[in-house]
């Protein structure tokens, strides 16, 4: 019987991992810009009416953007490191995911400020957030991580 530890992942398991470690570090970032409210930040909304509306997004809401990228950064960087840790936290990530884009989508005005073009984003990120969730699953099943 092999031991699971010994297993070695494709090539596409280092590049999707990196690109979970790079997606999720972006996503650190834009949290530190907005909670910190950050001149680069403000600068990325020249209209004043959407700064506003940006700036004044709830706590809850900016609880859970931490929760999802914070939460998907540590997720990504024990996935490079082969941990089954991986998995929960993605979960966890993924909940946090889900509670901002309802704020996002459906309570906020971002729809009506932005546009129809407003939603790719959020389905994009909750897309990558179900797919890094699972994938973390079926690699620890094949015993790349553990």
């Amino acid at each position: 019987m092999s031991d699971s530890t010994t297993q070695k992942p494709s090539v596409f398991f280092w590049i999707i991992a990196a690109i979970a470690v790079i997606w999720n570090a972006m996503g650190v970032n834009q949290y530190l810009q907005q909670a910190y409210q950050t001149d680069a930040f403000k600068a990325m909304y020249p209209d004043e009416g959407i700064l506003e509306m940006v700036l004044n997004t709830p706590g809850w809401v900016m609880g859970a953007f931490a929760i999802a990228v914070f939460f998907g950064f540590i997720a990504s960087v024990l996935l490079i490191l082969r941990k089954k840790w991986a998995t929960p936290l993605y979960l966890i990530s993924l909940i946090g995911i889900v509670v901002q884009m309802i704020y996002n989508v459906f309570i906020s005005k971002a729809m009506e400020v932005y546009g129809p073009g407003f939603i790719i984003m959020p389905i994009m990120i909750l897309v990558l957030g179900v797919f890094l969730y699972f994938y973390s699953k079926n690699v620890t099943a094949k015993g790349w991580i553990s």
